[in-house]
């Protein structure tokens, strides 16, 4: 294969990629006005349906516009041989293969993030608080940027500085060295993420004394779930949409509410949503989440050491000098339709697991405050009750609502 074959391969599956995304938003966007299901009439009352309608709508449009920008970009930065002058840049900088390729993904990420930083401003500002979800002030917006960078260089930078060490003295065997390297962290970042990087952004407080932490810790005991970290973050701080999660493992594994969604639900809706999250942790979904993470990266270095020192790889973006950096470009996108597939089947494991949580939480607690606190969820976040089955398949993480309804009622 020559240089110019492997780059308009690369433009190819860029716009398949393009084309099917839209294919998709399009048929998803054709079932915003379907009916209501009967089971879910009473999430909106019309008002409020109408609102979330507009809302879908707008973010819809607003997805084309930033997408089609996003393509025009990167198909200009291949076709003006934006990879290789950004390389003559870095190389000019310095000669020490470590410090060119930090400073190629640093200009690329900085410029990259400053081109779409229009977007994420309207799409904080504009849209998110026309229809009353932003709470995110203009000094946090800056102050969250500024902090992203700074996690992006030093952990992101570090890891990169690392894995190309690996691959100057171990060659083809880097893969090893770095699978151990990215496992370690993934573990690391999963046990101690609440602990380390959260606060960086929110501040968490435990979960006052009172009757909602009596019930929480009540049923805590009678599932045998040793909980000791029971806390509440200021989600509020930036947004009117409500969550709650569950983290880390072992001594280290907490529960943590939005203060919006103590706000919104009863307290035996908030219950039953702390149900769902011990599930996931007693039917061990967090343990094969992670070991899913990590045979998956693993398999990915693998193929990436295959490929990376091929200098055809560097040659298709336009740069002569093979390079680790460049390399990785390249793969990068010829691996994403292999990605894509990995995300389909992560996707479909997590709606099961979900299904599983919400039967333990069923069993163990009650199923109708769980089914009216979803639904107060989806309302306070316009949520799409019509999703299209095919963008379901593709991008939900979750099932919709119709189809955990039905599950916890028996139905399915």
């Amino acid at each position: 294969m020559s240089p110019d074959t492997l780059f308009y391969l690369i433009i190819i599956i860029i716009l398949l990629d393009f084309i099917v995304e839209k294919i998709l938003d399009a048929l998803n966007a054709r079932h915003f006005d379907d009916p209501v299901p009967a089971e879910l009439q009473d999430v909106y009352d019309e008002q409020e349906y109408q609102r979330s309608q507009r809302y879908k709508k707008e973010r819809y449009k607003f997805g084309l516009v930033t997408s089609a920008f996003s393509l025009v970009l990167i198909l200009a930065f291949l076709f003006f041989d934006g990879f290789a002058r950004v390389d003559a840049i870095a190389r000019s900088i310095s000669d020490h293969a470590i410090l060119v390729a930090l400073i190629f993904f640093g200009i690329i990420i900085f410029a990259s993030d400053l081109l779409t930083l229009p977007f994420s401003w309207y799409s904080t500002f504009v849209i998110e608080e026309k229809y009353g979800f932003n709470k995110t002030t203009k000094a946090t917006f800056v102050k969250d940027k500024l902090k992203g960078w700074a996690l992006m260089a030093i952990v992101g930078g570090g890891i990169l500085a690392l894995i190309i060490w690996f691959y100057q003295f171990a060659g083809d065997n880097f893969w090893w060295y770095a699978w151990i390297l990215v496992t370690v962290f993934t573990v690391f970042v999963n046990m101690f993420y609440a602990k380390l990087i959260v606060p960086l952004f929110n501040k968490q407080t435990p979960l006052p004394e009172g009757s909602l932490r009596e019930k929480i810790e009540n049923y805590a005991n009678k599932v045998g779930f040793k909980l000791d970290n029971i806390f509440v973050i200021d989600g509020s701080k930036r947004s009117t949409k409500a969550n709650a999660y569950f983290s880390g493992f072992g001594k280290e594994k907490r529960i943590t509410l939005y203060d919006t969604l103590v706000t919104e639900l009863e307290e035996e809706e908030i219950v039953s949503v702390l149900a769902h999250e011990v599930g996931h942790y007693k039917k061990k979904h967090v343990v094969v989440n992670l070991f899913a993470a990590i045979i998956t990266t693993g398999i990915t270095l693998w193929l990436l050491s295959l490929f990376v020192g091929n200098p055809l790889f560097s040659k298709a973006l336009g740069v002569n000098d093979p390079s680790f950096h460049i390399g990785l470009i390249t793969f990068g996108i010829l691996y994403s339709p292999v990605s894509e597939i990995t995300g389909l089947l992560m996707n479909y494991l997590s709606r099961k697991f979900e299904y599983q949580a919400d039967n333990f939480a069923r069993n163990t607690y009650k199923a109708e405050p769980l089914i009216s606190g979803l639904k107060k969820l989806s309302r306070t976040s316009l949520s799409n009750l019509t999703p299209h089955k095919a963008y379901v398949f593709v991008h939900y993480s979750h099932p919709p609502l119709i189809k955990r309804y039905k599950n916890l009622r028996g139905a399915e």
